[in-house]
Parts: C-alpha cells; sequence; structure tokens
C-alpha cells in the first residue's frame, strides 16, 4: 500500500482549522444576534472574512501537498512546508482580529505564500522530471 501520509494528516489538521473557524464565527454570530450576513458587526465580519480566507487558500495547498506526497518527493521538506502553511493560517486568522495591520496576520500571510510558491514550482518540477 502506498503511502501518503503527509497528504492525509494535512488534510485532517486544515479540516479541524476549518472547524475551528466555523465554530469562531457561529460563536460572533451568536453574540451579535446575526442570523446571515454580518449585521454591520465588525467582529463577525472579521471572523466570517478570516473563515473565507481560510477557504480560499486551503483546498489549492491541499491538492498540491497531496500531489507531491503521491508522487513520493522528500517527505521531510513537503511536512515542514505542510505544517508552516497550516500554522500560518492559524496565525492569520488569529491576526484578522486586529485594529490595524498585526504582525500574526502578515506572518500568516508570508507563511501561507511561500509554502504555496514553493509547491507550485516543485509541481511544475515533478511534471517535467526534473526533480
Amino acid at each position: 500500500m502506498i503511502d501518503h501520509h503527509i497528504g492525509m494528516l494535512s488534510i485532517a489538521i486544515a479540516a479541524l482549522i476549518n472547524i475551528w473557524l466555523s465554530w469562531r464565527c457561529g460563536t460572533a454570530r451568536g453574540k451579535a444576534k446575526v442570523m446571515h450576513g454580518d449585521g454591520g458587526d465588525t467582529a463577525l465580519h472579521r471572523h466570517m472574512r478570516a473563515h473565507a480566507n481560510f477557504v480560499e487558500y486551503t483546498p489549492i495547498a491541499l491538492l498540491l501537498i497531496l500531489v507531491l506526497d503521491m508522487n513520493d518527493q522528500v517527505g521531510w521538506l513537503l511536512a515542514l512546508t505542510a505544517t508552516v502553511f497550516l500554522v500560518g493560517r492559524v496565525l492569520h486568522a488569529i491576526g484578522m482580529q486586529a485594529d490595524k495591520p498585526s504582525m500574526p496576520r502578515m506572518v500568516g500571510m508570508l507563511t501561507t505564500l511561500v509554502p504555496y510558491a514553493i509547491w507550485i514550482v516543485w509541481v511544475v518540477l515533478v511534471v517535467f522530471q526534473v526533480v
């Protein structure tokens, strides 16, 4: 049996982060007593955007991770970049609650975009059998 543990574990961790972000939205929605949309509530809006941002970046990232894992690429590097990405997604969500630009948000985006770019190049190199 082929082992795709890095991809599968990344998916599981991302699903847990997604549940956490969803829970934060639900809690903020309850506090604001808003059923639909954000009702003009700043905290709820920020939670919703953090969740949406996660959903905007994570599916493609997980596909890139899984494709690299399925092609037996360097496991430690794939695991490291997946960890950096997932930690970055949490930091970004936390940083989204600040009133002004914050270090967690900035670091979160940096640790999202750098692994993303690495994986894109890496997948292209695999496709052309460079690595």
